[in-house]
């Protein structure tokens, strides 16, 4: 099953062969250097729509099966994932968190409401994650939902602290920018250590993360302090740098699926994944200015 939730899994990566994106051309003259360069090579959920496999009228094709000389990215094709499809989809997603979230600051919704449509969004989210194809309304849905959440929230924690959801948003930018700067020059190298670790620590993150839940429902107070003090500043900028390395697997995502073809709907994936991983980034920068702002 593959899953666009940001936390746990990503497109392209398999619970059939562990790790599908990532598995190709690991032996010179093996099967892998079918596709040199293809992380779908094996598993890949775009074979049909592969224009570098091989394949009778392929012009890359070599007489032992190979493929050599093939440009890096597919040519456009009808019914292909673009870049102009992903930015367009993820303005409509972020859009529509954007008016929710105006919406609930504008007619003041109630804190309690707002944490319903929290856990709303919450399961819609999970939903379109383990769906197998992308549902526009369903993501929608969810941004919008998301929206009214984040909207009540950050008016909750305006009116304590002026101007810290300004801040949240500017620092979310920030992010996002630093993340696709050092991912276009390469300082960031999505592989499969690189997954593998962040995956491993965003699993610890929620752990820790719910078991302090847990311990402020039943025990009162701050928990085991995860959200509070120098714990909680350390907490959140742990948070915050997951976030981060997710967005270099969104940013993979989309790269990958550029260029080997990935159907039109995947950009509505794409959308998702990029929405569901700034929302984090908002939520734990938003928090750690809180903390900040209230030592």
């Amino acid at each position: 099953m593959r899953s666009s939730n940001p936390v746990f899994s990503r497109r392209g990566f398999s619970r059939d062969n562990g790790f599908a994106s990532f598995n190709a051309a690991q032996q010179a003259g093996g099967p892998a250097a079918a596709q040199q360069g293809n992380p779908y090579a094996t598993g890949n959920p775009y074979t049909s729509g592969n224009p570098y496999a091989p394949q009778a009228g392929n012009p890359y094709a070599q007489p032992d099966g190979s493929v050599q000389g093939a440009p890096p990215v597919a040519p456009p094709q009808t019914g292909r994932m673009t870049m102009d499809d992903v930015v367009m989809r993820t303005g409509i997603t972020l859009g529509t968190v954007v008016v929710g979230a105006a919406a609930a600051w504008i007619m003041e919704l109630p804190l309690g409401l707002a944490i319903g449509c929290g856990l709303v969004a919450m399961v819609l989210g999970l939903v379109q994650a383990f769906k197998r194809k992308a549902s526009p309304p369903l993501i929608l849905a969810y941004a919008a939902f998301e929206g009214l959440f984040l909207g009540a929230l950050s008016g909750a924690i305006n009116e304590r602290f002026e101007g810290a959801p300004m801040q949240a948003v500017l620092g979310t930018m920030a992010v996002f920018v630093g993340v696709l700067i050092a991912y276009k020059t390469r300082l960031i190298r999505v592989n499969r250590r690189f997954v593998r670790y962040v995956v491993g620590a965003a699993i610890g993150f929620l752990l820790l993360t719910s078991v302090n839940l847990l311990f402020m429902a039943f025990g009162g107070g701050d928990g085991l302090g995860f959200r509070s003090g120098g714990l909680g500043i350390l907490f959140g900028v742990v948070g915050v740098l997951l976030g981060a390395c997710f967005l270099a697997l969104d940013f993979k995502q989309v790269e990958d699926g550029i260029a080997y073809g990935a159907p039109r709907e995947e950009s509505w994936l794409a959308a998702f994944g990029l929405t569901m991983t700034l929302v984090w980034i908002y939520l734990e920068l938003l928090r750690l200015i809180s903390i900040l702002r209230g030592d």
